[in-house]
């Protein structure tokens, strides 16, 4: 039988406010922390040279912490949801601004200081939804029964992935 599609999005949006609060948690562990993460229908991925121990140890203390109800910890401010928001904002922005009209290059040049002021406004607006976005639609800090099945960790040349399994109990 199928997995209707709400059970699937449901099980990711967990999964990805796990992921972001145990980023936040290496990243109060190892103050110069550079990990890239990406949540998955078993779990999430960490992208990074951290130690295996470390990363379980930061998974488990995360959750925990989401039980606790620190529900902030979902949200993480270098998210990609934040970054597509404000590449969407920005480009929509500057798209109207620069939407074709029957007069010449000279006049559609003059509009440059335009789109660069309502891209950028545009930006700083997308950073602001991104957040949103993360409460709303792409994570969910009600973790519920959720336990870590175990933390996998794969070489590939220089890059180190940890690749973290989580399992409903």
């Amino acid at each position: 039988m199928p997995v209707p599609i709400f059970s699937l999005v449901h099980r990711l949006r967990r999964h990805h406010a796990l992921e972001h609060a145990t980023i936040h948690v290496l990243s109060q562990r190892y103050p110069n922390l550079r990990v890239v993460g990406r949540s998955t229908l078993d779990g999430f991925v960490l992208y990074g040279n951290l130690p295996t121990e470390g990363v379980l140890l930061a998974a488990q203390h995360a959750l925990k912490r989401l039980r606790a109800g620190q529900r902030n910890l979902a949200l993480h401010p270098a998210c990609g949801t934040n970054f597509v928001a404000a590449g969407a904002m920005a480009g929509l922005g500057a798209f109207a601004v620069l939407t074709p009209r029957r007069q010449g290059w000279k006049e559609w040049l003059s509009r440059l200081p335009m789109v660069i002021l309502v891209a950028t406004v545009g930006t700083l607006l997308g950073q602001r939804m991104g957040l949103l976005l993360q409460v709303l639609v792409t994570t969910d800090p009600d973790v519920g029964s959720l336990r870590i099945a175990g933390v996998v960790r794969e070489e590939r040349g220089a890059l180190v992935v940890h690749r973290v399994r989580v399992r409903e109990e």
